[in-house]
């Protein structure tokens, strides 16, 4: 502050030697001059300051209205933008009840395939456990007929002498020829 104050008083000591300067004493400046000067500027001043604070409320009062403007038109945009929201919202609940029966359907379908998948290899093991038990017994009986023609030829070999063994065979000729004759 000290500073301003020491420019100010030392304006008053410059000499004004046909120069442009502040002339601080109060007392020595022209109160008439300066009433003049003042009176001028109120008087021409008050129009210019009233234009210009009309100016300045036309401008206002424009930017309000086009605030308005462009707030309604954004609330109308707003509104259509809801509309459209609600619309998706609506067609995304309608995808998803769809994604959610095409889901339901598809895994009541992977359930009926599965269980139909299965029941057919229910079936095969069935039929294969069939057909092994057949060709097991049938290898049994195989085996069991072959022991028991083996023992039977044993048994047979052991008891038949020559002449029993060749009465055997011409029975068995004769049985054949009798068949023989019966199929011509």
């Amino acid at each position: 502050m000290k500073n301003i104050t020491y420019f100010f008083v030392s304006l008053g000591y410059w000499p004004s030697a046909g120069s442009f300067g502040f002339n601080t004493d109060i007392l020595a400046t022209n109160p008439i001059n300066l009433s003049v000067v003042l009176g001028v500027l109120i008087f021409f001043g008050k129009g210019v300051l009233n234009d210009l604070l009309d100016n300045r409320k036309q401008r206002i009062l424009s930017t309000i209205r086009n605030s308005e403007e462009l707030r309604k038109g954004t609330i109308e945009q707003l509104e259509r933008a809801r509309a459209r929201l609600r619309k998706v919202e609506i067609e995304a609940d309608e995808y998803r009840m769809n994604g959610y029966s095409d889901i339901e359907r598809e895994k009541v379908n992977l359930i009926k395939a599965t269980s139909e998948s299965l029941e057919r290899l229910e079936n095969y093991k069935n039929e294969t456990l069939h057909f092994e038990q057949q060709r097991a017994i049938n290898q049994v009986r195989q085996r069991v007929f072959q022991q028991a023609l083996q023992r039977a030829l044993g048994t047979l070999n052991s008891c038949l002498n020559n002449e029993l063994h060749l009465r055997t065979i011409s029975a068995n000729i004769n049985t054949l020829g009798a068949m023989e004759k019966i199929t011509d």
